[in-house]
C-alpha cells in the first residue's frame, strides 16, 4: 500500500430539500456577492433558480446572474464570467446545475485570481495560486465535480479541452438533492452513469496490485452504479436509484477510490478520460458517451499489461465465474459492454455518431499527446502511436 493523502474538504449536505440552504452556506463561508451561473432554462422552468435566489435574498446575499453554460464547457463564457464578476464585485460563486456548470464555475473562480488569460492555466502555461470561494447546487449526478479537485474546459477556437487540477478549486459547499435529477433525460441519465464508473476504473485500472480496502469499496460502487442505472431509467422518479447515482457520483471524484494506489505523474491511469477529451474537444460529443465509446478499444488494448488487474474485476464486478485470468479479464470487458448497450449507451465511435478519417485519427493522436510531448496512462503507457491506434480499434 503507497503512502498517500486524502483531503476532500467539501460540505455536503444530502437530501431533499437542501437546496433551501444555499443562502446560509453562502453566508457561512463569508459570501457578500454571489455570482449565481447556471446552463440553460431547465432551472428556470422548474422554479430550483427561484428558490436559490429566495435562500440567497433570505440570508442578505447580494446576487448577479449569468446563464447559458453549454455541456463541455465554452472559455469564451468563462472569460465573460470574469469580466461580470470584476464589474460587480462578486466575492463567491455559486454553480446551480451539473458539472459543466460547475466546472465553468471553478474556472470563473481562478480567472477572478490570476493576472493573464485563464486558458493560459488550462494550457498549463501557469500554476493556479488562488481560486475565489465556490459552491454548488447539483442538478445532474456525472463528473463528481461537486466533490472533485477537477475542472475541464473547451476552448472553441481552438477545439481543445483541457483540464485543472488543484485543491484551491474544490466546492465549499454541494447541495445534493436527488430530486432535482427526476427530469434528466435518459440518455444524459445514462451517460452520467458511464461517467461515474470511469472516474472509479481511472483509478481502478492503475496497476495489478491489489490495494484493500480501497479496491473493495471501487467495486462496491461499481456495481451501485450498475444496479441502480436500469432503474432510474425505467422510473426516473425513483427516489432511491437516483440517491445511489448521486452519491456515487461524488465518491467516484473526490479521491477516495484513489487512496493507497500508485500512478503515472498522478494517482490513477486516465488515459480513458484524456483520449476522450479530444473528442469532446473537436466534436462536441457528450463525455460519458464518449467515455463508454472508448473503453472496449482501450481496455482490449491494455488488458495484458495487467490481466490479474482485469481479471479481479471481472470476477468481482461483472460475476464471471472463470478460473483463467486472460479468459477471465475478456469475459469482464465484454459484459461490461453488454451493460453499456443495455442502458443505450455507444461502445464504439460509429456508435457516437462518428465516422473518423484517417487525417483525424492522427489528429486526435497528435492532440491528445499534446502535440508529442506527452505519454498518458499508468496501467501502460501510452505514446502518441499507441493512442492513434486506440481511436481506430474504437473506430
Amino acid at each position: 500500500m503507497n503512502n498517500f493523502k486524502y483531503y476532500t474538504p467539501t460540505h455536503v449536505e444530502f437530501g431533499r430539500g437542501v437546496e433551501e440552504k444555499a443562502g446560509e452556506l453562502v453566508k457561512k463561508f463569508g459570501g457578500k456577492k454571489a455570482l449565481v451561473h447556471f446552463g440553460g432554462g431547465s432551472v428556470k422552468r422548474s422554479g430550483l433558480l427561484d428558490r436559490v435566489l429566495a435562500s440567497l435574498d433570505a440570508a442578505g446575499v447580494a446576487h448577479v446572474e449569468l446563464g447559458g453554460v453549454v455541456p463541455n464547457p465554452r472559455v469564451s463564457k468563462v472569460r465573460e464570467g470574469i469580466e461580470l464578476c470584476r464589474r460587480e464585485g462578486v466575492d463567491f460563486l455559486l454553480a446551480v446545475g451539473g458539472g459543466s456548470v460547475i466546472d465553468s464555475c471553478k474556472a470563473i473562480a481562478y480567472g477572478l485570481a490570476y493576472d493573464g488569460d485563464v486558458w493560459e492555466l488550462y494550457e498549463h502555461k501557469a500554476a493556479p495560486q488562488a481560486c475565489y470561494p465556490v459552491g454548488c447546487v447539483l442538478t445532474l449526478a456525472a463528473t463528481g465535480s461537486e466533490m472533485s479537485d477537477s475542472s475541464v474546459i473547451s476552448n472553441e477556437e481552438n477545439g481543445k479541452k483541457r483540464g485543472v487540477n488543484s485543491d484551491l478549486c474544490r466546492c465549499r459547499f454541494a447541495l445534493l438533492n436527488p430530486e432535482l435529477t427526476f427530469t434528466v433525460p435518459p440518455y444524459q441519465t445514462a451517460a452520467g452513469c458511464a461517467d461515474i464508473i470511469s472516474h472509479t476504473m481511472e483509478r481502478y485500472f492503475s496497476g495489478e496490485e491489489v490495494t484493500e480496502p480501497t479496491d473493495s469499496i471501487a467495486e462496491g460502487l461499481i456495481r451501485s452504479v450498475i444496479e441502480m442505472a436500469p432503474r432510474a431509467l425505467k422510473n426516473p422518479e425513483d427516489y432511491e436509484a437516483r440517491a445511489a447515482i448521486m452519491w456515487a457520483g461524488s465518491l467516484s471524484h473526490n479521491g477516495l477510490t484513489g487512496c493507497a494506489r500508485g500512478g503515472h505523474g498522478r494517482v490513477g491511469d486516465w488515459a480513458c478520460h484524456q483520449l476522450e477529451h479530444e473528442l469532446s474537444g473537436m466534436f462536441d460529443v457528450t463525455h460519458g458517451a464518449g467515455l463508454a465509446a472508448i473503453w472496449e478499444a482501450w481496455s482490449t488494448y491494455v488488458m495484458g499489461s495487467a490481466p490479474k488487474r482485469f481479471a479481479r474485476f471481472a470476477r468481482n464486478v461483472m460475476g464471471v465465474v472463470e478460473a483463467d485470468d486472460e479468459k477471465a479479464a475478456l469475459a469482464g470487458i465484454a459484459k461490461y459492454k453488454e451493460f453499456l448497450h443495455s442502458i443505450g449507451m455507444p461502445t464504439n465511435l460509429r456508435e457516437l455518431g462518428l465516422e473518423l478519417t484517417d487525417e483525424q485519427l492522427d489528429k486526435l493522436a497528435y492532440n491528445c499527446s499534446f502535440e508529442g510531448t506527452r505519454d498518458i496512462g499508468s496501467i501502460r503507457v501510452l505514446q502518441q502511436a499507441d493512442m492513434r491506434e486506440i481511436y481506430r480499434l474504437a473506430r
